[in-house]
């Protein structure tokens, strides 16, 4: 079946902090988008806003729509407006913008955590703690669960353990918006269109591509960002297909598009 679509992965994928990866503006604006193939962001990222990684990605030099953006952000504001929670967020303030103000008339009746570094602290995770306690109704709403990701400087932690250490200290099972989940790639997917017609482009065996592959889509993964051959080797399911970069994967996409 043709590929018709393309989602992709923002950080380790297209860019790393300020830096985008060999050849991707190019590669995305000269021929991705002029192949016709429908275009689509897809990512974890929980330390900005859609607002702000929309301004960051335009300053690095890449021409997309906000509305191409499709973030675990977006998915969880969506969970937690359909649920009706107030949460107690543990975000940065960036990433708060993008969610519902808190409702002051009502108790606090669930944790949301995303990648929040400065909030990952005793104060912050005992208050956490304590409201899921309240009462066994009470969510905890992971925006992912990640374990790392790329920075300039490599690899650093992930807000996974955090999600985890708060499951073992409550007995709560968290909700798990974002990569890898089925729930976050079928809510991405473009709506005319079937799994077996769209690829996924990502740095992340697991959360990218595994997570793609196991709803029917086609997954490349590429060996820029957080990418580690341990990861690659650990998978059940191979990629479809293991490339250096991002620009590669256009080629690969254009190369089984048919004229």
């Amino acid at each position: 079946m043709p590929i018709k679509a393309a989602l992709i992965d923002l950080s380790g994928t297209l860019h790393v902090e300020d830096e985008p990866t060999p050849n991707a503006i190019r590669a995305l604006q000269k021929y991705l988008r002029e192949s016709g193939i429908a275009v689509k962001f897809v990512t974890n990222t929980t330390k900005e806003s859609k607002s702000t990684l929309h301004n960051r990605l335009t300053k690095i030099g890449f021409n997309l729509n906000i509305e191409e953006i499709y973030s675990s952000l977006s998915a969880a504001v969506a969970f937690v407006n359909a649920e009706k929670l107030n949460p107690f967020y543990l975000l940065t303030d960036d990433a708060r913008q993008d969610f519902p103000a808190e409702d002051k008339s009502r108790p606090l009746d669930s944790v949301v955590v995303g990648l929040a570094p400065n909030a990952f602290d005793y104060e912050h995770m005992n208050k956490a703690f304590n409201i899921l306690l309240q009462q066994k109704t009470h969510k905890l709403v992971a925006v992912h669960q990640g374990k790392y990701y790329k920075r300039a400087d490599g690899l650093a932690l992930g807000p996974g353990c955090f999600v985890k250490g708060l499951e073992y200290a409550t007995g709560c099972e968290a909700t798990v918006i974002g990569k890898p989940n089925p729930y976050f790639f079928n809510s991405a997917l473009p709506a005319t269109l079937t799994a077996a017609e769209c690829v996924m482009i990502g740095d992340d065996a697991n959360d990218d591509i595994a997570g793609a592959m196991n709803v029917g889509m086609h997954g490349v993964l590429v060996k820029t960002g957080k990418f580690l051959p341990a990861a690659l080797s650990a998978m059940t399911t191979p990629p479809t297909v293991v490339l250096d970069n991002f620009a590669e994967a256009v080629e690969w996409i254009l190369c089984k598009k048919p004229c």
